[in-house]
């Protein structure tokens, strides 16, 4: 029992520029998404409690993230562990990329891990792993994206892992340290710590849990045709348009009218091509707007198309007009989520909506 106080203390203290909500003190939906997690991670992890001050987009990214990850199906979870490590490298976030190149270890060869986190796909010995991390890390460029011959149920579940972990790996850019694993280790001494969070991890990654358990915590909703990727599996249908529902909400609490429509117009222009270091692009979409607009329009850009650039001093300008937690969470949500949202589109089965 001390024990696992102690580790909650410390996974608490890896999240920044908001205060979570204790499982102790939780209640409400933040208390039973607790719950799930407890049983199904052993731990509630350092995303959701970054999630806890927004309750509505905490039970988003759960069904989000558990539906196509968690709940077994027709793909194995080394295959989506590795989805989610190429795009966790796509999106520059190395504490995601740190986390599921680990969940490789308990199953599959370290050496293709490594290859996925060196950015060498190329260099992935297993052929099934290769193809799939190559079309994981190209995910969200439409134009030159690999394509897979996938079935409807195969579909729903490798699309709403990219889909997934877009939206996490943007959120965890902003609110988390930037590493799990302390970057300074040698090679070797890495090798080592991740062998031995893949034998931690390994219990909850060979365990398939009860589908659909998660999506009674939103209210129904019809699924959007841009999610048409989900129609394979019932319960990944039924997270996405629940999530999709929720997260979009909450950008119309947080953020202003003026400051959605900024972000979706930079998207619908976005062919998935990096920013670069400078950041005059972000600066140059806000100039003219009034200052509470122009800082979440400075935040919301950031976290859609650079979320490693988000920093204290973006976090700051945001607060001072909208100090709420919950406003932070809600904004850095909605901006991850519309990003995702427009990659999944980028994977819908051929024929439209029907062709499943």
């Amino acid at each position: 029992m001390l024990a696992s106080r102690v580790v909650s203390s410390v996974v608490q203290r890896q999240v920044k520029y908001v205060t979570p909500v204790p499982p102790a003190e939780a209640g409400g939906v933040v208390a039973a998404v607790y719950a799930q997690a407890a049983e199904e991670q052993r731990l509630v992890t350092p995303p959701l409690l970054l999630h806890s001050p927004a309750p509505d987009t905490l039970a988003a990214y759960w069904m989000l993230m558990r539906e196509p990850l968690m709940t077994g199906g027709v793909v194995d979870r080394m295959a989506k562990e590795a989805v989610a490590a190429a795009v966790s490298v796509s999106t520059i976030c190395p504490y995601c990329v740190d986390m599921h190149s680990a969940g490789m270890y308990a199953d599959a060869d370290a050496d293709d891990a490594e290859a996925i986190v060196a950015d060498r796909v190329e260099n992935v010995a297993d052929p099934r792993i290769r193809r799939l991390a190559t079309w994981a890390r190209n995910a969200h460029l439409p134009d030159t994206a690999v394509e897979l011959p996938l079935t409807g149920a195969e579909r729903a579940e490798l699309v709403g892992v990219v889909v997934g972990f877009h939206y996490l790996t943007r959120m965890v850019n902003v609110f988390l340290s930037s590493f799990l694993v302390p970057p300074r280790l040698t090679p070797a001494a890495r090798r080592r710590v991740k062998h031995g969070i893949g034998r931690l991890l390994g219990r909850t990654l060979r365990e398939s849990y009860e589908p659909g358990r998660s999506v009674s915590l939103l209210p129904a909703a019809d699924l959007p045709d841009d999610a048409a990727w989900a129609a394979g599996n019932e319960a990944v249908a039924e997270a996405a348009a629940r999530s999709y529902a929720a997260l979009g909400a909450a950008g119309g609490r947080s953020l202003s009218p003026v400051v959605r429509a900024l972000v979706l117009e930079r998207l619908r222009g976005w062919r998935g091509e990096e920013t670069g270091l400078s950041r005059q692009w972000c600066e140059d979409l806000v100039d003219g707007l009034p200052e509470p607009d122009r800082a979440a329009g400075r935040l919301t850009l950031l976290t859609a198309l650079a979320s490693y650039q988000v920093d204290e001093e973006v976090v700051t300008e945001f607060r001072r007009h909208h100090p709420e937690d919950r406003a932070l969470v809600e904004a850095v949500a909605w901006a991850s989520f519309v990003t995702a949202r427009q990659i999944g589109a980028y994977h819908l089965p051929p024929g439209g909506p029907a062709d499943h």
